[in-house]
């Protein structure tokens, strides 16, 4: 990264005001970002920096996934926060970063958040995705970090064969390239007044609702349980997905939604 690319990132997303994001650390290559954010508890003033990274050697999804990126064209960044949060609500964590990365996003497409943690376009292609790791200390969130990945600069033609056809990108959505500090700053600030507004008690779930696309689509959803088809008919006020199937009603605290029936990629 050179002297201009560190001032271009810093500029646009470095706020001293906000508690998440109020310095940016930036890293041209790192192992994992939410790794050196865990790590950033540990240090005076460490809580609430935003770790960004062109290159990620191992960088990880849900369930121990590996995340697919291209150096220097996307957008991976992650930050560990102590929130004041009970661990019953620790669910609103997600929630609340869907959100905030959904109202970046949106400024250049129409987007869309896929129960529990991506983000995806009109026909369903993924554009990107969360990880929330937390611990729990009692009854309390002891930590939090928040890792978000998001395909920006890279041409969904461009993509390997292995997720071309399930993923997109930004400019593919918008038809031009983004200026990715700015996006970055956008979600930084929305992050932060989201884990405001959750930590002062209010919910971000009727947000959530109506902008999830998973609701009202019948569903393939694989669960550490096994597998759970049916209808995606509501989300319960702790963060659960209600699925309508042949052998009744099921709440799934956790799963990966693999297929749609409007056919499109999940």
């Amino acid at each position: 990264m050179t002297a201009t690319d560190l001032h271009d990132w810093r500029g646009a997303a470095d706020r001293a005001r906000r508690r998440i994001g109020h310095e940016v650390e930036l890293h041209a290559s790192i192992g994992s970002t939410n790794d050196r954010a865990r790590a950033l508890l540990d240090e005076p003033g460490g809580e609430g920096r935003a770790v960004v990274a062109e290159e990620q050697t191992d960088g990880r999804g849900r369930r121990g996934r590996t995340w697919l990126s291209v150096p220097g064209r996307n957008l991976a960044v992650s930050v560990a926060l102590r929130p004041h949060l009970a661990a019953s609500e620790a669910w609103q964590l997600a929630a609340g970063a869907g959100l905030a990365a959904w109202t970046a996003c949106g400024a250049h497409g129409s987007v869309a958040l896929k129960w529990p943690n991506d983000l995806v376009v009109d026909d369903g292609a993924k554009l990107g995705g969360l990880l929330v790791e937390t611990t729990i200390d009692g009854d309390r969130v002891g930590s939090a970090v928040i890792g978000l990945g998001i395909n920006v600069n890279w041409p969904r033609d461009e993509m390997p064969a292995e997720i071309g056809g399930k993923a997109t990108s930004l400019v593919s959505l918008a038809g031009a390239e983004i200026d990715r500090p700015d996006l970055l700053g956008r979600y930084l600030d929305a992050l932060d007044a989201e884990l405001a507004a959750i930590e002062a008690g209010h919910s971000p779930l009727a947000r959530y609702r109506a902008a999830c696309a998973t609701l009202g689509t019948d569903v393939a959803i694989e669960t550490p349980g096994g597998r759970v088809e049916g209808r995606a008919v509501g989300i319960e006020d702790g963060g659960a997905l209600l699925v309508e199937t042949k052998a009744g009603r099921l709440a799934l605290s956790t799963g990966d939604v693999v297929r749609l029936r409007t056919g499109a990629p999940a």
